[in-house]
């Protein structure tokens, strides 16, 4: 299928998201004017459309290379800054990739192929087990190892010390497990996984990330080496670590505003009421999912004897 084609569809599948979805439109467009307060609300819709215009066309990239052989999947990207890899390869002390959720970073994992070393990406396990299946195939099937990042620290750590590379998306973390950091000018959470696996496991630490040009064309930048600093207060070094990670992720969203995915809530901790109407859906859910669970234990526990 030829690029504009794709192009074109993906921007079709986009809005018609855009048009549908309409509370991760809502949830889009308010983080965007909360990053971009001087902005005008037509700036804010625009560059909202073309955030979900990205999505489209990254999800049709997604499904048709689980269509294409590893030759004609490398022939949709280039790559800038692959010495700086080669070099971080050699000293054999393990490879940390710290990314995010831009531009298509699906598809730049199979650029790890081309390398002897073994590499592995870690996913969270998703809710559909149809979707789990789809995606664990999609990145595993030229030699990747899919790690679940629900209790897969000993593995990664295991692999790191074994001298792989591992990539992990550092821009989503979990309310409890969260560190605070700035992202954007703004308070914010992030995973403090990678600065703790950067210091425990002395790897070296690349930025790397896939974003698409205006015509297309698939980049993957590896950005340079990161430095881990380690003061012997390990408190402290996890956030002064985890912010230099998000720094280089945020220099790049903002380079690529429209290709980050705007629906992740980094400052929900610090900015709750930028979210209340998504928290209490959540804590409704929760309650359902409990009352279920407690149904279902009471149907299936055995009769008490009289």
């Amino acid at each position: 299928m030829k690029r504009k084609f794709t192009i074109n569809i993906g921007k079709l599948f986009g809005i018609i998201v855009y048009v549908l979805a309409v509370q991760q439109r809502r949830l889009v467009i308010r983080n965007l004017r909360f990053c971009y307060p001087e902005w005008h609300d037509d700036q804010i819709r625009k560059l909202a459309r073309r955030v979900f215009k990205n999505f489209g066309i990254t999800s049709v990239e997604v499904c048709q290379s689980a269509l294409m052989s590893r030759e004609k999947l490398s022939r949709r990207y280039r790559v800038i800054g692959e010495d700086i890899l080669i070099n971080a390869l050699k000293a054999n002390e393990g490879i940390l990739i710290v990314t995010a959720h831009l531009g298509n970073w699906e598809v730049a994992q199979h650029y790890m192929n081309n390398f002897a070393t073994p590499f592995s990406v870690v996913a969270t396990r998703m809710k559909q087990a149809w979707a789990n299946r789809l995606l664990n195939h999609l990145r595993s099937r030229f030699g990747n190892t899919v790690i679940d990042k629900k209790g897969g620290l000993p593995n990664i750590m295991q692999a790191l010390r074994r001298g792989e590379i591992v990539a992990l998306l550092i821009d989503q973390s979990r309310r409890k497990q969260g560190i605070e950091v700035t992202f954007f000018g703004r308070e914010a959470t992030a995973t403090p996984a990678a600065a703790l696996l950067a210091m425990r496991c002395k790897s070296t630490v690349l930025p790397m990330f896939c974003v698409r040009d205006p015509d297309g064309q698939l980049t993957i930048q590896v950005k340079p080496p990161l430095e881990t600093i380690r003061t012997g207060d390990l408190r402290s070094d996890l956030q002064t670590n985890t912010q230099i990670m998000m720094n280089a992720v945020e220099e790049m969203v903002r380079e690529y505003p429209d290709q980050w995915f705007w629906t992740l809530k980094p400052w929900k901790v610090a900015y709750p009421h930028l979210y209340r109407e998504w928290e209490e859906r959540r804590k409704k859910h929760k309650t359902r999912k409990k009352r279920r669970r407690a149904a279902a234990r009471k149907t299936n526990s055995p009769a008490t004897p009289r």
